[in-house]
């Protein structure tokens, strides 16, 4: 039996979204504030990456990506409260198999040994 993984989201006529699966892309209460147009815009190296560990840094509470603003602090607490909600679930986004994806980082947090 193998695990939850990540599912691309799709617009193919006659795709479903398979069962036991949540959606997390951008729009949803866990998307990833950090986007890809922002790193590409700072002119950081790997946008697609560099958003996605920005996403992980901010969860674990990490000052650099952590900005001063209560509503992005609270938006933070709401996702680490739910997250094991996440747990044996698949998470959907918009992402790319073959490239890194906020996703990931849900998927780890939701299904570590501990939590």
């Amino acid at each position: 039996m193998t695990g939850p993984k990540r599912i691309q989201l799709r617009r193919t006529k006659g795709w479903r979204k398979p069962e036991n699966t949540v959606v997390v892309s951008r729009p949803s209460n866990f998307g990833n504030p950090f986007t890809v147009k922002g790193a590409y815009e700072a002119g950081i190296p790997n946008p697609q990456e560099a958003a996605v560990e920005a996403f992980r840094d901010w969860l674990n509470g990490d000052p650099w990506a952590c900005p001063a603003d209560d509503d992005f602090e609270a938006r933070r607490r709401w996702i680490l409260d739910h997250v094991a909600d996440l747990r044996g679930k698949n998470l959907a986004c918009w992402c790319r198999h073959d490239q890194p994806c906020h996703a990931d980082v849900l998927l780890e947090m939701a299904n570590a040994e501990d939590g």
